[in-house]
């Protein structure tokens, strides 16, 4: 924390008095507020899972909207749910701190369930309920999807106030980097286990009892959230905000372009900012890396800044002489975004399986024996639980093995490239399960239209194989790519490194919509009903793509190591 306050803007000289507040504030913190920090976690990760991956089936069931507008929906909400986080942190990063950012996630988090409970309680808040879906279900009024959309918006903003905030207030309770690695481990443990729960129990009650109490059950679990968050308070550290370091990225690009014109042949012995007063000569140690020429302009030092006082103060209101370290930072930044951009297709893939096969599960058998039924939203489940069991497996067993075979452990972007394959194989494996699936429809009905809600005499069990494929695959590609940020990124940048995975998943999400619907434009394999489409053409479509997205990874990998 030290090291980020000092390359921050203003702060390389520390007041006394902020050093003895930091003193004292280290005496709280510690593992005293573990079950705190935990307790709201699990309270909101189990609402907001429970809530998400059930979604469509609420869409459906409730709203009588069509399968693929629903799944549509469900996919831009989860987009949301992983992008607005990143503002979250930018702002507690910036101005308030985690703590206060975190309280008024969870508090909006309270009131978005309150309108889910509302919505699902009072009759006149959805349309009348349609027993099988048909052109003549009548739809929300704008009123009652004002509503709706009302709870799903404060849902995306509590979301954003406390996913990643939470991680981060967690690791602040701590001052050695051996107990900060030991909570984040914690951390991801009830982030999944809180997943697991929603995914199953709250999903379960809404669809098998009544969604009034599922969503009931929500906000009880996000108000106890609430409340441990507050009982707490007295035994939180509470660091003060660091300031962002997108403000010095984007001085570093303001800089550079003010200087654009400057001959800098012309000024004989060229002298490049260090910070602190100093400056190093190019060809130096200290002189800025050739790649990306153009950026080492705004760290020369020219006739105009001389008249600056070089001490740092000057640099820290100014947007024209910036230190060779925030170059250096920017580059790294810039330098990793064609590999941030090969896994772009991979979320999407994933985006595409997860909107389609609950829309699948609909349409199977998913009883375990003669009373129990699978509730289609807790299909996804089986990817949470194959991530979980397959990360230990990995790390224990796989790459100790690879490190004895191959004489090293395998690095982050070789585990990001054997996740790539095992994706691909996720996606031929949807396609062949939703093949048998389409086989059995035809066996049964021919070439003629099948009943509306017709279902399938095959078990939904037959979903596991690519899911658990997925689970896999995500298990190796994006701890990958945090591991693989995180080393290569500068310290002042490790918030931006920690948001690089998750952007990627918001953005896999909005674009896998993008891909549905011109899929639904260009042809007519995404019916109403995927009884009568052709989803294994989509799933082949999308194994086409990631596989030539592999080779796309492959080239930015060899381009990546040639520029180190």
């Amino acid at each position: 924390m030290e090291m980020e306050m000092q390359s921050s803007p203003g702060s390389q000289f520390k007041p006394v008095e902020q050093e003895a507040q930091e003193k004292a504030g280290r005496k709280k913190g510690g593992w005293i507020t573990l079950p705190f920090v935990a307790g709201n976690l699990l309270g909101l990760g189990l609402a907001i899972n429970g809530t998400t991956s059930n979604l469509l089936v609420y869409l459906l069931k409730e709203y009588n909207v069509e399968s693929i507008d629903a799944a549509q929906i469900a996919n831009i909400v989860r987009g949301s749910l992983n992008l607005v986080p990143v503002a979250g942190a930018v702002i507690s990063d910036s101005y308030f701190g985690s703590f206060p950012v975190i309280f008024a996630g969870t508090a909006v988090s309270v009131l978005s369930f309150v309108l889910f409970t509302l919505s699902a309680a009072l009759p006149s808040l959805r349309p009348p309920h349609c027993a099988a879906p048909s052109a003549a279900c009548q739809h929300g009024t704008p009123g009652q999807l004002a509503v709706l959309y009302a709870a799903v918006c404060l849902l995306a903003i509590g979301t954003g106030g406390t996913r990643f905030n939470v991680a981060t207030f967690g690791a602040d309770q701590f001052g050695s980097p051996r107990d900060q690695e030991t909570f984040f481990n914690w951390y991801f443990v009830f982030l999944n286990a809180s997943f697991i729960v929603g995914d199953t129990a709250i999903v379960y009650l809404q669809d098998s009892v009544s969604w009034a109490l599922g969503f009931g059950v929500c906000v009880a679990t996000t108000v106890a959230s609430l409340i441990l968050l507050l009982v707490g308070a007295r035994y939180y550290h509470m660091p003060a905000p660091k300031g962002s370091p997108y403000t010095e990225l984007a001085r570093v690009v303001v800089a550079a372009v003010r200087k654009a014109r400057v001959d800098v042949g012309a000024l004989g012995r060229v002298q490049y900012y260090v910070g602190d007063g100093a400056a190093d000569d190019s060809g130096s140690d200290g002189a800025p890396s050739e790649r990306l020429r153009f950026l080492n302009r705004a760290a020369v030092i020219t006739a105009s800044d001389g008249s600056t006082d070089l001490s740092g103060r000057r640099r820290s209101s100014g947007w024209r002489l910036c230190t060779v370290q925030q170059v250096e930072d920017l580059k790294s930044l810039l330098g990793v975004l064609p590999l941030w951009s090969s896994g772009i297709l991979v979320s999407v893939s994933i985006g595409v399986m997860i909107g389609m096969i609950i829309l699948q599960a609909l349409a199977m058998d998913r009883y375990l024996g003669p009373r129990f039924k699978i509730p289609a939203g807790s299909i996804s489940v089986c990817s949470f639980a194959t991530f979980i069991a397959a990360t230990p497996i990995l790390d224990r067993v796989l790459f100790p093995l690879w490190g004895r075979v191959a004489g090293a452990a395998p690095t982050p972007l070789q585990r990001v490239g054997v996740g790539h394959v095992v994706n691909v194989v996720a996606m031929v494996s949807a396609a062949l399960v939703e093949r048998r699936r389409l086989g059995v429809v035809r066996a049964h009905h021919g070439a003629g239209d099948v009943p509306a809600g017709w279902v399938t005499p095959m078990s939904v069990l037959w979903l596991l194989i690519p899911l658990c494929a997925v689970g896999v695959g995500e298990a190796l590609h994006f701890p990958g790519n945090m591991a693989f940020y995180y080393q290569e990124f500068p310290k002042t940048l490790r918030s931006t490194a920690t948001a690089m995975a998750p952007l990627i998943i918001a953005l896999g999400f909005y674009l896998s919509t993008v891909f549905v619907d011109v899929v639904r434009r260009v042809t007519a394999w995404l019916p109403g009903d995927v009884n009568q489409g052709r989803l294994d053409n989509v799933y082949w479509t999308v194994a086409a793509v990631t596989t030539v997205n592999f080779g796309y990874f492959l080239v930015c990998v060899c381009l990546y190591k040639n520029r180190k």
